[in-house]
């Protein structure tokens, strides 16, 4: 019995160990400065701190301010309204395994979903109440043939998990489109919270479609469209044209006449870009957040070192 008893404590205390370190893996600072009590107030631009993981933030109006780093750690990070979602892998798992962290006004853990793949893309809907994610499930880059993904959002007010939407219906030139190798990633909501737009892959083709959610159907609008990002106004589509092999370049999608517009980004980028407001863009580029005119003038500017997967708070309208 007095054996039992200290087998059974043992593994208590391994149990206890392995949860400590799995939180300090994902919220550690002791490498860093005290953690800041972040939120989402209007007028900030928040981002992925790339040196430590931990979700940083500067006013939208001094970028060049000395950031403020919470105690959160993400690999991928977006915010609206008063929600946001955390994408955090679980480190030392293979394959790999992501929580998705939503979360309140404050950073405050609301809801977690633990999903198998990579974190690739995150988004909020413009009103908070739906999530959404792209997770590498096979592979872990986009310029990689035969990858995978999971395309998939949680309803924050009703609770409700769509894990895929691989089984959405898409139509492409009025006829239902069937392929056993359809991928889903890139998701980006309208401000009404039901209009959506993806990038479909199949055959070695991307498509934008655009999809009703509560009709849950959608059509394609054009090819050679991937992580598509739709402005304030829901008039146009931020997003990465492929020019070669693992070469992209930022271009914005008129969705009424479907008019292309190059960017003055004259770099490849591998983002999902966002749109700060229906004028300015922002994306991830060489460990560092970016933004540039979205009708294609001026040059690209810099605003925050040692960042990634920026998203901003707006004023309240």
């Amino acid at each position: 019995m007095k054996k039992l008893v200290l087998a059974l404590t043992g593994t208590a205390l391994l149990v206890a160990a392995a949860v400590t370190y799995t939180v300090s893996a994902r919220h550690d600072t002791a490498a860093a400065e005290p953690a800041a009590a972040l939120t989402l107030a209007p007028g900030q631009l928040l981002f992925r701190d790339t040196a430590t993981g931990r979700v940083g933030a500067v006013p939208l109006g001094d970028t060049t301010a000395k950031p403020q780093l919470s105690g959160l750690k993400c690999d991928r990070f977006a915010t609206a309204k008063q929600t946001a979602v955390c994408l955090a892998v679980r480190p030392g798992t293979l394959p790999a395994i992501t929580d998705v962290l939503v979360l309140d006004d404050h950073l405050a853990v609301r809801h977690t979903e633990t999903l198998p793949g990579t974190p690739s893309r995150a988004r909020v809907s413009p009103d908070g109440r739906r999530v959404d994610w792209t997770l590498f499930v096979t592979g872990d880059s986009y310029a990689q043939t035969g990858f995978s993904t999971r395309a998939g959002l949680y309803e924050v007010d009703t609770g409700r998990l769509v894990k895929t939407i691989e089984e959405l219906p898409v139509f492409k030139d009025g006829n239902r489109y069937f392929a056993a190798d359809v991928n889903y990633w890139g998701i980006t909501f309208a401000p009404d919270g039901n209009r959506f737009y993806a990038t479909l892959g199949s055959k070695g083709t991307t498509y934008l479609v655009e999809a009703d959610y509560a009709r849950y159907r959608g059509k394609t609008l054009r090819e050679n469209v991937e992580c598509p990002s739709l402005s304030p106004d829901g008039k146009r589509v931020a997003f990465k044209k492929k020019v070669g092999d693992g070469v992209w370049r930022l271009s914005v999608l008129d969705l009424a006449s479907l008019k292309e517009t190059e960017l003055a980004e004259p770099r490849s980028v591998d983002d999902q870009a966002l749109w700060q407001d229906d004028h300015t863009i922002l994306y991830g580029l060489g460990n560092a957040v970016w933004a540039v005119a979205a009708d294609g003038t001026g040059t690209p500017r810099q605003l925050v070192a040692g960042a990634a997967s920026p998203a901003v708070t707006q004023d309240p309208r």
